[in-house]
Formats: C-alpha cells, structure tokens, sequence
C-alpha cells in the first residue's frame, strides 16, 4: 500500500495529513521528516523556483549539520566550504577556525539562496512529499464549532485540507495573523540589507565580519559582511539592530553603499561591479510570535521569530523547527483520540522553549547591551585583543557547543540553561 492510499484511509477528506505553507528550509525540512515518518505532506509555495531570497548565504556548522542530517550532497558543484570567521574590528583582523565538536562538522559553506531553497524542497519531495509551487495562501479554513484551522484558502480561490497546518512562511506569515498571533514588541527585530559584487574575495576560505558598523561618528548596533561565493561574486551585506536610537531614521541601503567605498579599492565593491540590486528583508529574532502551537497551527522557522539575536542567524533554526515540529506532529497523528492528539501537538512550544528558551534570552540581553555605543566600543576595544575570549564568543556567538564539551562550552550550557526562557 502506498504512502498516500493508506493516509486515505485514515483521514477521511482532507487533502493531506499535514499541509506545510511555505517552502524554504523551515517548511522544506518539516515536510521531509513528515514523509520520513510515512505522512502525506502537501507543501504549497507562492513562488517557483529558483527564486531569490535575501540572506547572507553563509552557513555555520550548525547548519551544515541540518542539511547532512538529510542527506544533501554538500560535495557536489555550487557548494563552497569555510574554515571559520575572520573578525575586523577595533583596529584588528584576525581567524578564528570553527571548533572541533562532537556534535557538529567543523566547516562551514555558502550557497547562494537562488538554489538553496530548491535543493532542499527536492530533498523533501524525493523523501515523498509533494509540492505545489505558485500557490499563494490567504488565511486558513476554520472549524465552525472548534475554532481548530482544517485548512488553508489560496489567491486562486481553491482550499486545501489537512489535519495539521504548518505555518512556514516567513516574518509577514499571513497564516499566523489570521490566527490572532501578533508580533511581539519586546523582542529584538534586525534588518539585513545585501549585494552582489564580482570581486577577487569570491574564494575565501573564511566568513569574515566587521564588528565595528559606524554611521558618521555613531557607532551601530550591528556589522557587515563579505562571504565569498566561489563564482567570481561575494556577498556582501549589513545586519542592523533595532536597538539603537538610530534604527528607524538610518538608509540601510545608503548605509551599504557608504561602506562598500571605504574598502579597498582591490577588492573590487564599486557600482561598476555589482551584479544585483541592494535588497533588504526583516529578521525576527528569539521567538517573537508565540505560542508556536495554537488550534492546530505549528509555526516554524522564521514565522515564529526563530532566529539567533547573537548572529542574524536563521537557516539552522528553521530546519531544526521544523524537524521538531515534524516530530511532535508524527507522533500526535498516532494519537487514538482527538484529545490525546491535541495534547501531544500543544507540547510543542514547551520543547521549542527547553531547547532554545534560555539561549535566546541571553540574545536579548546581549543585542539590548550593545545597542548602548559604549558598550559596543568598550567590547571592540579591550574584547578583540583577546584570542581566548574571542573563541570563547565565537562558540557563544554561534550556538557551537558540546553538551559535555571544555570549560567554554559548560560556560554556555549552564548559562543558558539558567536563563529565563524566551
């Protein structure tokens, strides 16, 4: 009996056991570990690919882990591998090596979002999902007496069923706000702004970040970046934080330009050499829309704010929500009961919050901290001479810790685990 017929079997008239809007990493990753379990997935995707994406297209151990936890070829054309991060800032430059960890590889890659996404959503439907790209959805379908979303309404006027709805789609998920979840004001919000550039910077081997973002004599909130591309372009963008003064009167495109001059005239960031228009995109970052689980809607990756304060990072997050929610929801379908089902899917916000709760406030604490240009300078200054720290910070920066790692990595885990969840 095949996947799909014996779904049918069980959920009388619903399109799918589980519909996924949304098909970047977050939803592409749900909907692998869904159909991994035997589930029938229907993921629907307003755009076709490939399509562009603003993003850094840098990506840490972390998310290398995710994409080999699915068994995407990294080895193959395209992907370009990294030793670590090289830092400038405070009149210094130096490299830090990614860390030798048990629970995660100790490269990182780049990939150009252009694909990224479609890799990944062919990695879902080889695993047997289905997917329908150019499908917008509009809101979701309600139960009259339950209040539960059965399903989801698109641009086209058509409706699809399901007997859980994933919202995957982004910081503006139109699914959540017909749901009655807003944003919430008092978590941190960041903006990345990006370019292209051909540039002798294309085959680096180290991400490298400048921590010291200044706007005439004010120092920001945030940094830039050059990640090379390995194609003869690098990527090369800011990341700003809402939590400077300064943060809704600054022209983050005018701003990139700015200091894209003030490089070195070799390195080849002129207008003459850019390959594609400045774009911007919102990063919602340490849960800022929650309950992640509410009437039947899961809220993974970006539409539940599931993005690193310390670094803007978002693609390791996403995959690894939506594998959790894949998982919860998988074992709620076994459920004999509707009641025993509605238990297990509303566990869901509490294993988000013990994996990432404590972590993310320690974010919150961090981006409010730095958003003082004391604070910022003071850290620049007296923190970047110092290459133990800095280590130290590159594994708290990033998440990259062993669970019974050395002293640094029980540093972090204490910390985090001691925080008040986000």
């Amino acid at each position: 009996m095949s996947r799909r017929s014996g779904a049918d079997a069980t959920r009388g008239t619903a399109d799918a056991d589980v519909i996924v809007v949304g098909a970047g990493p977050a939803g592409s990753a749900t909907a692998f570990y869904l159909a991994q379990a035997g589930l029938d997935v229907l993921v629907l995707e307003k755009t076709r690919f490939p399509r562009e994406k603003v993003c850094g297209d840098g990506l840490t151990p972390r998310a290398v882990k995710q994409l080999l936890n699915m068994g995407v070829d990294i080895d193959a054309p395209g992907w370009v591998r990294n030793k670590g991060l090289r830092v400038v800032g405070g009149g210094l430059r130096f490299e830090l090596d990614w860390p030798q960890l048990e629970r995660f590889p100790d490269f990182g890659l780049v990939r150009t979002r252009q694909d990224f996404d479609q890799i990944v959503a062919a990695t879902a439907v080889k695993m047997g999902a289905r997917l329908m790209e150019g499908v917008t959805v509009t809101g979701p379908v309600l139960d009259d007496r339950s209040g539960h979303i059965v399903g989801v309404t698109t641009k086209d006027g058509r409706k699809f069923r399901a007997r859980v709805v994933v919202a995957a789609d982004g910081n503006s998920t139109r699914l959540a706000l017909g749901m009655g979840l807003h944003k919430r004001e008092d978590r941190p919000m960041g903006v990345a702004v990006r370019t292209y550039f051909e540039s002798p910077r294309h085959d680096d081997d180290y991400l490298e970040t400048w921590l010291e973002l200044w706007d005439g004599d004010t120092l920001l909130p945030g940094y830039g970046w050059v990640f090379g591309v390995g194609d003869g372009t690098a990527n090369v963008g800011l990341g700003l934080l809402n939590t400077s003064a300064q943060f809704k009167n600054i022209d983050y495109r005018d701003l990139l330009r700015r200091w894209c001059r003030s490089m070195p005239a070799d390195w080849g960031f002129t207008e003459e050499n850019m390959t594609a228009p400045i774009r911007g995109a919102a990063l919602p970052m340490a849960f800022n829309r929650q309950p992640h689980y509410t009437r039947g809607l899961m809220l993974v990756g970006d539409s539940g704010g599931s993005i690193n304060p310390f670094n803007g990072e978002g693609i390791a997050y996403a995959m690894e929500t939506g594998e959790i929610a894949a998982e919860i929801i998988a074992k709620a379908l076994r459920g004999a009961t509707p009641a025993q089902r509605e238990r297990t899917l509303r566990t869901y916000p509490r294993v988000l919050k013990d994996a990432y709760g404590g972590y993310f406030t320690l974010g919150r604490w961090f981006v409010e901290a730095i958003g003082k240009p004391g604070v910022m300078r003071l850290g620049t200054r007296h923190g970047l001479p110092h290459p133990r720290l800095m280590r130290f910070a590159l594994k708290l920066l990033g998440n990259l810790t062993d669970r019974r790692g050395d002293a640094s990595d029980k540093i972090i885990n204490a910390l985090s685990k001691v925080a008040p969840p986000a």
